[in-house]
């Protein structure tokens, strides 16, 4: 697959594609991903890619211009139209599903907002989707561009160490959507503190079931909704069920 990036500031992007567990995606070209810089299509001596809101108010607001011919060049590039992502606080939030649907697709471009927002008239010609990370305002896409390509990237084959490590993966649904458990390592005893002793048990039946307890417990406190969105989907059998009635009940 193959993500094309639209940033002002393509050198943010060096870290993620050269290090971290991640980079076998990014080194084998399972995620081959390409920087464009409108700032390369942009007009004058000073390539301006920005400029004053129209109706007055504070920052500045990027030019269709160069982001479309930006655009142009990364689609011609493709060979074959591909979708066009804006990361927004207007999009709907990134999540497991989406995640794991870009990471079977065959890519897309991402544009990387700036200042205080793009022109309208580019995003209402161009953009598919918006994409949201969460209830707050980042300096720029780049990060946002980061989550979502470091996301899909663990998700190919081969990329993490075991292959089953991201089955384990909070929000997966091979935990039922669950949040993940707990985990321990060497030593036994740290700063006074042990490990649960079913982990050392060697007991495999009782380790998952404890496991399952967890994640269970620490979804209930923590996000309710998905124990309610697990419930809805079947996924939650009587002894999940039995268990999570003999949780204590949260104070009113």
């Amino acid at each position: 697959m193959r993500f094309d990036v639209l940033t002002l500031f393509p050198e943010l992007f060096a870290p993620l594609l050269s290090s971290g567990i991640t980079r076998r995606a990014y080194e084998s070209g399972q995620v081959d991903v390409h920087l464009h810089s409108p700032r390369d299509f942009a007009e004058g001596n000073y390539r301006r890619v920005d400029d004053r809101p129209f109706g007055g108010g504070p920052g500045m607001v990027m030019l269709a211009d160069p982001l479309a011919r930006c655009l142009a060049q990364a689609q011609g590039q493709r060979g074959s139209r591909a979708p066009v992502l804006l990361f927004s606080p207007l999009g709907k939030p990134l999540n497991h599903a989406e995640v794991e649907r870009w990471a079977g697709s065959e890519g897309a471009v991402l544009v990387c907002g700036r200042y205080e927002g793009i022109d309208q008239r580019f995003i209402d010609r161009h953009v598919d989707e918006q994409i949201s990370l969460g209830d707050f305002v980042l300096s720029g896409g780049e990060i946002a561009a980061m989550a979502l390509l470091d996301a899909v990237a663990r998700l190919q084959p081969g990329v993490l160490g075991d292959a089953d490590s991201h089955a384990q993966d909070s929000f997966n649904p091979a935990l039922d959507g669950l949040l993940d458990c707990p985990h321990y390592t060497r030593p036994e005893s740290w700063e006074g503190q042990g490990v649960p002793e079913v982990l050392l048990s060697g007991h495999h039946g009782q380790i998952e079931r404890w496991r399952r307890e967890q994640r269970l417990a620490l979804t209930a406190r923590l996000r309710p909704e998905l124990i309610t969105q697990a419930r809805r989907a079947g996924r939650l059998s009587r002894q999940d069920e039995a268990f999570l009635a003999s949780l204590p009940r949260p104070a009113a």
